[in-house]
C-alpha cells in the first residue's frame, strides 16, 4: 500500500501562489495516475487536477484551468501542484490521492489518499 503526504499549504493572499507536494511511500509512484481533489468548509471533496503515470497528459477543473499546474517527479516519488493568482474560493483542504485509471477524474476512481493539507487565501 502507498501512503502519501502532502505538504506546501498554508496562507496566502490574493493574488499569491504556493506550491503543494504529494511524497509517497511504500510504492512506486510511476504504478499510478495522480490526481488533486480539495475540501471547502461545509462542501464536498472536488476534483482538482490529474495527471496521468508518465506525466504525459493532464486534467483540470474549470474553476483552476489557466491558474494551476499539476506535475510529477517520478525519480522523486512526488507529485506537485504549482497555484497561481489564488482566490479566496480556493481556501480549502488539499488531498492527493493515487488511481489506476489512465487520466482519472472521479472520487471513486482513486484508491489510496493523504490526510490533506489546507491552504487559505485571504482577501
Amino acid at each position: 500500500q502507498v501512503q502519501l503526504v502532502e505538504s506546501g499549504g498554508g496562507l496566502v493572499q490574493a493574488g499569491g501562489s504556493l506550491r503543494l507536494s504529494c511524497a509517497a511511500s511504500g510504492r512506486t509512484l510511476s504504478n499510478f495516475a495522480m490526481g488533486w481533489f480539495r475540501q471547502a468548509p461545509g462542501k464536498e471533496r472536488e476534483f482538482v487536477a490529474a495527471i496521468t503515470r508518465t506525466g504525459g497528459s493532464t486534467l483540470y477543473a474549470d474553476s483552476v484551468k489557466g491558474r494551476f499546474t499539476i506535475s510529477r517527479d517520478n525519480a522523486k516519488n512526488t507529485v506537485y501542484l504549482q497555484m497561481n493568482s489564488l482566490k479566496p474560493e480556493d481556501t480549502a483542504v488539499y488531498y492527493c490521492a493515487t488511481s489506476r485509471t489512465v487520466l482519472p477524474v472521479r472520487e471513486f476512481d482513486f484508491g489510496s489518499w493523504g490526510r490533506g493539507t489546507q491552504v487559505t487565501v485571504s482577501s
